[in-house]
């Protein structure tokens, strides 16, 4: 989430780059910096042409939240399925921890937990939009589909693969949140120490056997190391 890679489709292309500018303005300079004016100087366009592109700076917003779920989208897909979706899981969670470190104000933004006064809100209907996005839904189909491999592998109990992809996706971002806030400061390694134990836990309490369990979320961590270290 924090470097966006090249779509060919939109590169080079002036929302493309109001898009980019936001992004790099979120990691730099936080949500506050975010103004139609300094999103065009980053740029090097005029003001009028964030309105012209977007409606102005909540649309521009949205349409950031979108580009991060489309990298997150992009980051999972780098997670080939095995034949343990449990270890598959855990590292599409560690993937996400590392997107939201990279850049914790545009993390925020997807999540829903900045608050900007200064910005026109949108209407009712299009309040915490990005849940229902498409660009969400295509990252989140991951972890749903990998839930369904974990369901019918017989490792835990038969279940609706949605349930246990939210109670997922919940542990997941409650620690990243969490750690972000620097909750876990106390701790030397606080993924060895509290995300993996507490992701055992919750497998373990859907079903799964607790050594099997933590083999496949130890298996996935070092999995994960390594491919980091490259």
């Amino acid at each position: 989430m924090g470097a966006m890679s090249e779509d060919p489709a939109r590169a080079g292309g002036v929302p493309e780059r109001l898009i980019r500018a936001t992004i790099k303005l979120l990691a730099e300079q936080g949500p506050s910096a975010v103004k139609a004016r300094t999103v065009a100087a980053e740029t090097g366009l005029s003001t009028m042409v964030v309105y012209s592109h977007f409606g102005g700076i909540p649309e521009l917003i949205r349409a950031v939240a979108d580009q991060g779920f489309t990298e997150l989208d992009r980051a999972y897909s780098q997670v080939p399925p095995t034949d343990d979706a449990a270890a598959d899981l855990f590292t599409m969670a560690l993937t996400t921890r590392e997107g939201a470190r990279a850049n914790p104000h545009l993390y925020d933004l997807m999540f829903g937990l900045s608050t900007r006064a200064t910005y026109r809100p949108l209407s009712e209907s299009d309040l915490r939009y990005s849940g229902r996005s498409p660009a969400f839904r295509g990252a989140y189909a991951h972890i749903t589909e990998a839930c369904a491999r974990l369901v019918t592998s017989g490792r835990i109990r038969r279940q609706d693969p949605d349930t246990v992809a939210a109670q997922l996706w919940i542990f997941a971002h409650g620690y990243i949140d969490l750690e972000l806030a620097e909750h876990f400061a106390g701790f030397d390694d606080p993924v060895a120490q509290v995300l993996l134990p507490m992701a055992v836990n919750l497998t373990v309490g859907l079903g799964d056997e607790r050594r099997r369990s933590l083999a496949s979320h130890t298996k996935a961590l070092r999995r994960y190391d390594s491919i980091a270290r490259r």
